[in-house]
């Protein structure tokens, strides 16, 4: 086939013809895909520099997933932990409730004022197990008992009558304790002297063997000389210390103390024993009672006595069962009878130690329902959240120790018994541990709070930063669709001109062939 000889205004239309349609199939492409650069082929620098920045915003917006699993994570913990200072809270009041009830459990009983000796005892409760003896009856002397033998002062051979009696005496109401000391200054003669004052001598028969009577003289010699109001007497060969005042109250009431003895052979001023030997009294008043009672240190916070008019009215703080012995069935104090009487304990104290208990069970029970996708912050896994696509940016999040929060880590007793809260002490004690419980679960609470906050941040920052990627990688590859809708129609005009320019070229070229 011959070669076609186009004329220079044809070839010049066709080429136009042909580049706009490249340009439109271009266009066309542009505006299909949305992109200006498709391949490297279009632009490798602006293909690769996209590339890149829209792997990195790959990379980052998958761990946009850890973020939100941690942030969830750390939501979970903190609602437990809300949860359980309420809990918290819970067993506060019902502490504060134990201690403001004083429905505490009575009992009155007569007082015999004819007794002339007995006790009453207290046993159980908040006493314990070992019981506490208040006297119902007041003495006003000492008695040497059975002890009292012949006073031999020839202690020493050649009757050098070097034996010695020494005691200190002591009239209670007085305030004051005299100290005693009493020689032989012949085989004949005692000598008394009180506080080292001017010695009084009496006489007696024999100083080898003084009898009760002939030492309770030599006794009084020395009272009276120095003016102190206890008389000496015997009863039955024994030696009896009284006051002298006859008072009816333990003012009047004598104590002997510092006995020591340097006689010969068996004698016994039987003062030694006489400390704890005490005369029958009289029976105590109803207020004399319940003011030892009260006053006893070791019945402090575990009863509490009154005078229920004229009757000795006993209150158990407690608990638990008291047990009154020194009582008898009709409620009358005989200072004998045993396992007689019971007053029982605060029922309303145990039941509030039940649901204390309760309580602490549900917040121990919280902290183990306190997981996010098998992890629990509250039972002291480790949460760890990284930020960055190298891995060089992280944060781990853990309670303080890698501790569990529950109630044996935070101090709340684990098990409240009911006799914890016989005494509003241990009630305020066991209130300063739940209030530092609540404290310590508040500061962990602000601690994943702040936690919470750097997450959060993190994730707004990663979001914002996978924005600004793709919107770079997006400026590099992406054409603007109304610039290449106008540019397509602008190259459509164009191929219409050309089409009718390179049919006005044909018709010139047809019109010299008709020459022929």
């Amino acid at each position: 086939m011959s070669d076609v000889t186009l004329s220079s205004a044809v070839r010049t239309n066709l080429l136009s013809l042909q580049n706009t349609a490249d340009m439109m199939s271009t266009t066309q492409n542009r505006l299909a895909t949305g992109k200006k650069v498709n391949s490297a082929l279009d632009n490798p620098t602006n293909f690769f520099t996209s590339s890149g920045l829209n792997s990195r915003a790959g990379d980052m917006n998958a761990l946009l997933d850890g973020m939100a699993n941690g942030i969830q994570t750390l939501e979970a913990a903190d609602n437990g932990l809300t949860a359980i200072t309420k809990t918290l809270e819970s067993m506060q009041s019902t502490l504060r409730q134990a201690r403001q009830d004083k429905s505490f459990e009575t009992a009155s009983y007569t007082v015999d004022d004819s007794l002339t000796t007995g006790n009453i005892s207290f046993s159980g409760g908040a006493v314990g197990e070992t019981g506490v003896d208040i006297a119902l009856t007041e003495s006003f002397g000492v008695s040497t008992g059975s002890g009292f033998a012949a006073l031999d002062f020839d202690s020493a051979a050649n009757d050098s009558y070097a034996g010695t009696v020494a005691f200190d005496v002591e009239l209670n109401g007085s305030g004051t304790t005299n100290s005693v000391a009493i020689s032989a200054t012949d085989a004949d003669t005692l000598s008394i002297s009180i506080d080292g004052g001017t010695a009084v001598e009496v006489d007696v028969t024999d100083v080898e063997a003084v009898t009760a009577d002939e030492f309770a003289s030599v006794l009084n010699a020395g009272f009276d000389a120095e003016g102190i109001a206890i008389n000496a007497t015997t009863d039955g060969g024994e030696l009896v210390l009284t006051s002298e005042t006859g008072a009816d109250t333990a003012d009047a009431a004598v104590t002997v103390s510092a006995v020591a003895e340097t006689l010969a052979g068996a004698s016994d001023s039987g003062l030694g024993a006489a400390v704890d030997s005490a005369t029958a009294g009289v029976a105590k008043s109803v207020d004399t009672l319940v003011s030892e009672i009260n006053n006893n240190a070791t019945l402090d916070g575990a009863i509490r006595a009154s005078n229920d008019n004229g009757k000795l009215r006993i209150e158990n703080q407690s608990t638990q069962d008291l047990d009154v012995d020194g009582v008898s069935a009709n409620g009358a104090i005989d200072g004998t009878s045993s396992g007689a009487n019971t007053i029982e304990g605060n029922t309303v104290r145990a039941g509030l130690a039940d649901q204390f208990n309760e309580l602490r069970d549900q917040l121990d029970k919280i902290a183990d329902d306190a997981s996010f996708n098998g992890i629990n912050l509250l039972r002291g896994d480790n949460l760890q959240i990284t930020f960055n696509e190298t891995g060089t940016s992280e944060i781990n999040i853990q309670t303080e120790g890698g501790e569990t929060i529950n109630s044996g880590n935070l101090g709340v007793p684990t098990t409240l018994e009911a006799s914890d809260l016989d005494s509003d002490t241990n009630i305020d004690n066991v209130l300063a541990d739940v209030k530092t419980a609540i404290n310590e679960v508040r500061a962990q609470s602000s601690s994943f709070g702040s936690n919470l906050s750097v997450v959060e941040n993190r994730q707004n920052f990663t979001k914002n930063m996978i924005n600004t990627l793709e919107t770079g990688a997006s400026n590099l590859t992406l054409a603007d669709a109304n610039e290449e809708a106008a540019n397509l129609l602008a190259l459509q005009t164009r191929q219409q001109l050309s089409s009718t320019a390179l049919s006005m070229a044909s018709q010139a070229d047809q019109a010299v062939l008709r020459l022929f």
